[in-house]
């Protein structure tokens, strides 16, 4: 044993310096200056209004056994989204969550026309002081072509805000209604919509943190409350909830009703969600659900569903001789904080880029950049086909991360990566306690007595930016925030991205936890084309199952609504093509414009052929090419009348 010992020590060692060093290079590139880089893009911020005068706090008032953490557990809360909410045809508004007041706030993007008064939304009735608001999500709930939000807490079920048709955009616009039981008590972090059956309604996702039940922001509190059971594979969080579309009521009184699924293993459910996201993987039509976990393994599940019935199948990634157990998919044991999707190798398929904790001299974990390498067939074995590929791209380190966005901000055809990063803003350092406590045992972090001081003052990655990842010619990513006009101090949480104005650049909006937040204006001059798509299902069927093409981006109001899950193929002249599919709500405390954008860099051709997948409102899967030029298109899809079904 020992001679065999020896004779194979020596390859083993040598592979794994070899591997150090590729990863070294891959992480510090040699290329060009970071100036040529970044000379394609350039932003310009605005803060982003709120509809109050915002209270100057910069902590919760939280139950008494986690006063001396008090600072940690305020450290969640921002959140935006953009979208159309008004009905012109452009997604110039947006929807933020500002922790300073609790305010949810419906305003007009910074620059753009005063179409309406900034106005908040009224929270849950007895305004508990438990409950806070942690994010929100335009969707149409109850599919009458009217944009919706759903408003999540920490502290009780989120709420459904539908709009009452032929209101003024304003408060009292919307009716509340609540999708579960107001009495229970959840601790949510991301929710996204999709359409988890097949039978043509948006069902929805939601992610929960805390456990069920507890008592967080409860000040009078006479029991205490736990945290995670373990720093890698913390089981106790609170449930993820799964909440299938069952019917919905038009009109002046307009209500959605959703059915509670239990689909889950008790460990895929009780881990502690920060970010959701759902993105058909293998191409069947059924969106596959992927869960971004604090303290311990990310989860991806296969969606086996049929109408009616929802079920997921866990798959996890393979693991070689030289891959590091938390660098593959579902064994890691980071701090999964966001997800997002897109073709990053432009192979055709997506891609899943995922945040992490990744500071220098401090927690260094690793981003990941799963790239789809295997086969599709690999699902039905329980094998997830990605490969992490973030140390390649040179996006493996960036700082305390949270919500992450791929797009293609400068229409060259290759996506750009944005992170929010930082945790907490201070004076005093306190990784060296937060490293004593991640070393320590598991048996005693679950137990708020053992955790160190976190309270307002102290700072963990306090001084962070925004990082924005471009890719080089040598097809490495670099952050050159600093360069673009994105590199201001900030303590970030969400990132929305859309095409606020039309001019077919993507701008993007940033949630700040304890500060303003901020719209960036994309003012870049790259001189790119572009194909924008706005994908829309109507609200009740038709004659037809092709689809209607408009030009430009005409406002609908009540006949459509957004084709969430809709996928797009671009073809290229060259022979490759450019995909996306219309998001729900994917990420951490955000959600980008439910549109699809696609860089066609500086040669482009009159027209091009783009495949188009969605399903009806009925569930049947329906599928068309047309012909579209470059610019901006509406495209409403075909809904066939069917006899004996609406």
């Amino acid at each position: 044993m020992s001679s065999l010992w020896r004779r194979s020590v020596g390859p083993i060692v040598a592979l794994g310096c070899c591997s150090a060093l590729w990863a070294i290079a891959a992480v510090h590139p040699a290329g060009k200056d970071l100036a040529a880089v970044a000379a394609r893009f350039e932003f310009a911020g605005s803060p982003l209004p709120t509809a109050g005068a915002p209270t100057h706090k910069s902590v919760r008032t939280v139950n008494p056994s986690l006063a001396h953490i008090s600072a940690w557990i305020s450290s969640v809360g921002a959140a935006v989204a953009l979208g159309d909410l008004d009905g012109d045809g452009l997604p110039n508004d947006f929807c933020s969550v500002d922790p300073r007041s609790d305010q949810v706030t419906i305003a007009p993007v910074p620059g753009t026309p005063p179409r309406y008064a900034p106005f908040s939304l009224d929270g849950p009735d007895d305004h508990d002081p438990t409950i806070a608001p942690m994010g929100c999500v335009p969707a149409d709930l109850n599919e009458d072509g009217h944009p919706d939000l759903l408003v999540y807490y920490w502290g009780r079920p989120p709420l459904a805000f539908l709009r009452i048709p032929g209101t003024p955009l304003e408060k009292s616009g919307f009716r509340r209604v609540d999708i579960a039981d107001p009495a229970e008590r959840w601790y949510s972090m991301a929710a996204t919509f999709a359409d988890l059956d097949g039978d043509g309604h948006l069902d929805l996702v939601v992610g929960n943190y805390f456990a069920d039940g507890a008592r967080i922001l409860d000040g009078h509190a006479q029991e205490p409350d736990s945290m995670q059971d373990s720093m890698s594979l913390a089981y106790n969080g609170g449930r993820k909830r799964i909440l299938r579309w069952v019917g919905a009521e038009r009109g002046s009184r307009p209500s959605v009703r959703y059915q509670a699924v239990e689909a889950l293993d008790e460990e895929v459910a009780r881990g502690w969600t920060l970010a959701v996201g759902a993105a058909d993987l293998d191409g069947d039509g059924l969106p596959e659900l992927y869960f971004a976990n604090d303290f311990g393994p990310d989860r991806l599940l296969h969606n086996r569903s049929q109408p009616g019935h929802i079920a997921f199948g866990l798959v996890n990634g393979r693991r070689d001789l030289t891959t590091p157990k938390s660098k593959v998919l579902g064994r890691d044991s980071f701090k999964g904080m966001g997800v997002d999707f897109g073709d990053v190798d432009g192979d055709g398929r997506l891609d899943i880029a995922v945040s992490n904790i990744t500071a220098e001299y401090a927690l260094e974990e690793s981003n990941f950049l799963f790239l789809h390498e295997g086969k599709d067939a690999d699902f039905a074995r329980g094998v997830a086909p990605f490969v992490d590929r973030a140390e390649r791209y040179g996006v493996s380190r960036s700082g305390w991360a949270w919500a992450v966005r791929l797009a293609d901000f400068d229409n060259d055809g290759k996506l750009e990566m944005v992170q929010a990063t930082g945790f907490i803003h201070g004076s005093v350092d306190r990784w060296p306690e937060l490293q004593e406590l991640a070393m320590g045992n598991d048996a005693l972090v679950r137990d708020p007595r053992s955790w160190p001081r976190f309270v307002a003052g102290d700072d963990l990655s306090g001084r962070s930016h925004l990082v924005f990842f471009a890719r080089g010619a040598d097809d490495v990513y670099r952050d050159v925030s600093g360069l673009v006009g994105l590199g201001r101090q900030q303590i970030g949480r969400g990132i929305a991205v859309a095409d606020v104005d039309g001019d077919g650049l993507l701008d993007l909006a940033v949630a700040n936890q304890w500060e303003e937040s901020y719209f960036y204006r994309n003012t870049s001059t790259s001189g790119a084309g572009f194909i924008g798509l706005r994908l829309l299902l109507p609200i009740d069927p038709g004659e037809s199952s092709r689809p209607t093409v408009l030009d430009g981006r005409p406002g609908l109001l009540g006949r459509a609504r957004p084709a969430i899950g809709a996928a797009a193929t671009v073809h290229l002249p060259g022979g490759g093509v450019l995909v996306s599919q219309v998001d729900g709500g994917n990420g951490h405390a955000s959600a980008r414009s439910p549109e699809l954008h696609f860089g066609l860099g500086l040669s482009v051709a009159p027209s091009y052929a783009v495949d188009i997948a969605w399903r009806d409102g009925g569930g049947r899967r329906l599928s068309a090419t047309v012909s579209l030029e470059p610019g901006w298109h509406t495209v409403v899809l075909g809904w066939p009348r069917v006899e004996g079904r609406r």
